[in-house]
């Protein structure tokens, strides 16, 4: 029975073998085998206890005629068995656990007769650590039990033979980590059992490439929980970020990687690994994301280029990032023109027609003094008393003042423009423009010293050194003193050639003040700073005994001179006032005029869309086609483009818009200019075509001038112009302001900058935004501490185009208008000149107040220089208006003859400045009557010497003549103030009265 028995389970150890080996079986890659009977050649040869009937080795054919070895047990009719089945000695080659996977078959006992309590159906797995195979063998003492192993699945006769036979398929772990290796036991207790392959392995993390760091194989840990830390290495072309790291875990997986590797410079990660930049291409840092094309005008030619070479011609700066284009030097500056002014000059130039590519031209100025002899120039850098503003380096504007030149000498300016690679390898020097001018004669400076010297009761002797800059040969010296306690009210002038002067006629005991300035023939220098000196006391005469009868009558003749004047003065302030009042109750007349079209202050409105609706028309966007860029507004972009309406004409439009991200203030702001324009129908204002406000941007569309601001136009056409035509010009602008003024509109910022010519050269009044601060040119505005009604506090105003009121104390009007319009005036026929030049606003505003004016452009006519002076009167009530402007120019215009006499045509003769600036005769008033005043000492007197020239020319030479005088001939002549004609009438009759009744002074002796 037990040999039929054990016929039976060989054959079905063989149906399984074959079964199972025809299966190609594919270990994991993180599997390390140690052994696997399957693939071991030969007999395995395994020790067995006992060595006769119990386990024994079994060679089965595959499919494939390989033999395979299987040891097999069945002794299940006999009971307590003990077969040990033991492997040879297998190195755990570093495993630290090893997993045994064994395949096996089972009988079912029930299904084999006449073994009930012997059969089993378990078997029992041993290990044991050695560190070296020197075990004959088995010492069962010495292994250590792994497991049971029970079969899920066992098998009968009726199985066999049905041949739906499964192998079962057991895998257990073994700590192996105190020897180098072990052995593996079998037991069997009593079971029909077949070992068909017993595969012995542990596990590893396999190599792994992770973040561009390469993790070697490694074996896994003693326990199953525990995790190995790896720490990787960079791949080839590759550095740290941050040190990789990752773990590996019991199953043989990786987890947690942490840092990780950047590829270098020039190499870019493809598949793993650092590949090469290819030709074309560049990667700079590390942290880049890849290789990137090389920027404009640059190249690489190599493979791994961290940056890209530029082309000829082409650099890149130091401080340039390898992603920026490749840029060059800029060309020279264009257009250099220079305007002197006496010891001071002003250059100004065009940007470079190349800028190279770049956005960082600046500009420099090289100053040089320049000798020319016989055979050679030889030039010198200025000195550093030479002053540049804003600065003579690093300029970013294309303009510069330069100061405190020598008077008379040569010079020559170098303008060089650079960018950040105009120093760089091969780029050479910068490129330049120069400019040879030669300064003007200029006025001396001021006297520094003054000494007081043989003082007495009525009377000193001053003495002082000549100024540090004469500038030329001192003409002469000019002496101004007053007492202390007059403030300047009241001075006298004395002239002299030398430098010294005695200064007789003082009152004793008391303080007297001191200036001096010296004249060249280009004119007078600065006066000196004050000086003080008081003279000695002396107690007064009386009036009786001692005195003659000369002092008497001197005393008296000066009485009643006094009192003449005092009556002059009543009867010319009557007239004075009895104007300002009929010109404010005209003016009241006018606004209560219901015929007059009176403008509406657009910030009345609460809504400003509705102000814009009423007074604007809502034109439809797509009627817009926009051609270019053409400046930049205090809100936006400015272009010019077409304007298309159905059933008219296209024509060319300036476009105004609204930038993105605006304030409820500034869109209110901008729509409020155009609800201003939109009043106003004129031909010399800039008409409004319409807005848009229903989408963005918002839009306002004007009337398109050719020509541009009046200021630019005029110097870009210097000295092209007639006369006449400019007085054309200066007569369109007056219309244009004759039409505000009567709509009770006050500009409050009109200036040549302000104009718009088209291309017949009308001049058109724009820039209507009341409520926005005036800040066109940082040097031409200046804070003022006053709050306004129209501007907000602490607000910028033009100081050089404002009234002296307006800048004081924020008073608007249609005279401060009038007032701007003869700095226009003066603009214009100095065709584009800065006005005041390069005063600082604090002098501009110090010399208004003493009383200084612009002088006369160069062949300005005298009437039309008088016509600003007019404009230019201190108080309000004194300058004409707009209308009487216009009459004025008007009458120019047809009489062109008047416009001939310039101020160089004036007779020769010895002038004298007074107090508040302007030019008078020498002679100064006399302290005792003379017997005939000319009408030049006649006219200084009463405040009106401006006009001695426009009298002269007309043949009123003589106070007689003046008696003559009508209001229209003054109209005709261009005397059109009325409080100066009422003056001039006035005084003649006062002043011929007072000569008839003082004959007898020419017998007074002095």
């Amino acid at each position: 029975m037990a040999a039929n028995l054990w016929r039976t389970f060989s054959a079905t150890i063989w149906i399984i073998t074959l079964v199972s080996s025809s299966r190609t079986r594919i270990y994991p890659p993180n599997e390390v085998t140690l052994l696997d009977t399957r693939t071991v050649p030969g007999e395995l040869k395994w020790a067995a206890s006992p060595s006769e009937g119990g386990w024994e080795e079994v060679s089965i054919m595959d499919e494939k005629n390989i033999p395979i070895r299987t040891y097999q047990v069945c002794n299940v009719l006999e009971p307590n068995q003990n077969n040990w089945l033991r492997t040879d000695w297998i190195p755990r080659s570093g495993a630290q656990r090893v997993y045994v996977e064994v395949k096996f078959t089972l009988r079912d006992c029930n299904s084999l007769p006449g073994v009930t309590g012997t059969c089993k159906e378990t078997f029992n797995l041993y290990y044991h650590e050695s560190n070296e195979d020197r075990e004959s063998y088995i010492k069962e003492s010495s292994f250590i039990k792994v497991d049971t192993v029970a079969a899920d699945e066992s098998f009968t006769q009726v199985d066999v033979g049905d041949r739906i036979m499964k192998l079962n398929t057991e895998v257990r772990d073994v700590k192996v980590t105190t020897r180098k290796g072990f052995y593996l036991a079998f037991q069997d207790v009593g079971a029909c059992i077949a070992l068909v392959s017993v595969r012995v392995f542990y596990k590893t993390c396999p190599l792994t490439i992770r973040n561009l760091a390469t993790f070697p194989d490694t074996v896994t840990g003693a326990d199953t929980s525990s995790l190995v830390e790896v720490r990787g290495s960079c791949v080839n072309q590759s550095e740290e970020r941050e040190e990789p790291k990752m773990y590996c875990g019991a199953d043989g997986e990786w987890l947690v990687p942490i840092g990780g590797c950047l590829c270098n410079p020039g190499y870019e990660e493809k598949g793993g690994a650092c590949k090469a930049c290819p030709a074309g291409f560049y990667k700079a840092k590390s942290s880049d994301a890849g290789c990137t094309k090389c920027p404009p005008h640059s190249h690489s030619l190599r493979e791994g280029a961290t940056v890209c070479d530029c082309h000829s011609g082409f650099f890149r700066a130091d401080t340039d990032p390898p992603s920026m284009a490749c840029t060059q030097p800029p060309s020279a500056p264009q257009q250099l023109i220079s305007v002197v002014n006496e010891t001071s000059v002003v250059l100004e130039w065009a940007p470079p027609r190349r800028l190279g590519g770049r956005s960082d031209t600046s500009y420099s100025v090289e100053c040089l003094i320049c000798q020319t002899s016989s055979h050679s120039q030889l030039c010198l850098p200025c000195g550093s008393d030479v002053l540049f503003s804003p600065s003579q380096t690093g300029l970013k504007a294309t303009r510069v003042v330069v100061s405190e030149l020598r008077a008379h000498t040569h010079y020559t300016f170098i303008v060089h423009a650079r960018n950040g690679v105009s120093q760089a390898s091969g780029a050479g020097a910068a490129q330049s423009v120069s400019v040879s001018i030669t300064t003007n004669q200029a006025a001396p400076s001021p006297v520094t010293s003054i000494q007081a010297t043989d003082v007495t009761r009525h009377s000193l002797s001053l003495l002082w050194q000549q100024p540090d800059r004469p500038n030329g040969v001192i003409l002469e010296y000019e002496v101004k003193f007053y007492e202390k306690d007059q403030r300047e009210r009241s001075y006298r002038i004395m002239r002299t050639f030398s430098r010294s002067v005695d200064v007789t006629g003082l009152n004793p005991l008391t303080v007297y003040v001191f200036h001096v300035r010296a004249r060249t023939a280009a004119g007078y220098g600065e006066f000196s700073a004050p000086f003080e000196f008081s003279t000695n006391s002396d107690p007064f005469p009386l009036i009786g005994e001692g005195v003659n009868s000369a002092f008497l009558l001197l005393s008296v003749s000066g009485v009643g001179i006094l009192l003449l004047i005092s009556a002059a003065v009543f009867i010319i302030s009557r007239r004075r006032s009895k104007y300002s009042k009929t010109k404010q109750d005209s003016e009241e007349e006018k606004h209560l005029n219901p015929g007059v079209k009176i403008y509406v202050d657009p910030f009345t409105y609460e809504d400003p869309d509705q102000a814009i609706h009423e007074f604007a028309k809502e034109i439809d966007v797509s009627s817009i086609h926009i051609e270019k860029v053409i400046g930049m507004g205090e809100f936006g972009e400015v272009c010019s483009g077409r304007l298309r309406v159905q059933g008219k004409r296209e024509i060319y439009v300036a476009i105004k818009s609204l930038k993105a991200g605006y304030s409820d203030k500034q869109r209110r702001d901008f729509l409020s200019e155009a609800s201003i324009m939109g009043q106003f129908d004129h031909p010399n204002i800039i008409r409004l075509e319409g807005v848009v406000t229903r989408c963005k941007p918002l839009m306002i569309i004007t009337e398109y001038m050719e020509n541009g601001s009046l200021d630019a136009f005029l110097r870009k056409h210097d000295g092209q112009f007639t006369v006449i035509q400019l007085v054309g010009m200066l007569r369109g602008i007056a219309s244009g302001m004759k039409y505000l003024s009567d709509m009770s509109y006050v500009h409050r910022d009109l200036a040549a900058r302000n104009i718009l010519v088209n291309s017949n050269l009308v001049c058109k009044v724009s820039d209507f935004g009341l409520s926005r601060v005036l800040e066109d040119d940082p040097e031409a505005a200046y804070t003022t501490r006053a709050t306004g009604t129209y501007l907000s506090p602490g607000g910028k105003i033009p100081i050089r185009w404002t009234a002296p009121e307006a800048i004081a104390y924020r008073k608007f009007t249609t005279a401060s208008d009038v007032w701007s319009y003869g700095i226009v005036m003066w603009e214009v026929v100095s065709y584009g000149e800065r006005p005041y030049w390069d005063m600082n606003n604090q002098d501009v505003i110090k010399a208004i107040e003493e009383g200084y004016r612009l002088p006369a452009p160069m062949d300005c006519p005298v009437v039309l220089h008088q016509l600003m002076l007019d404009c230019w009167e201190r108080e309000r009530a004194d300058r004409p208006t707009f209308s009487q402007i216009l009459n004025m120019l008007d009458k120019l215009i047809r009489n062109p003859g008047t416009l001939r006499r310039t101020g160089g045509d004036r007779p020769a003769g010895t002038m004298l400045e007074s107090g508040v600036g302007s030019e008078v005769c020498v002679s100064v008033v006399p302290e005792v009557c003379v017997s005939e005043w000319s009408v030049c000492e006649w006219l200084q007197s009463i405040g009106l010497e401006r006009y001695r020239d426009t009298l002269a020319a007309a043949g009123y030479t003589s106070l007689d003549s003046l008696l003559a005088l009508t209001h229209q001939e003054m109209d005709r002549l261009g005397i059109i103030t009325p409080s100066h004609q009422d003056i001039l009438i006035a005084s003649v009759q006062q002043e011929m009265l007072s000569q008839m009744q003082h004959m007898q002074c020419s017998m007074v002796p002095v």
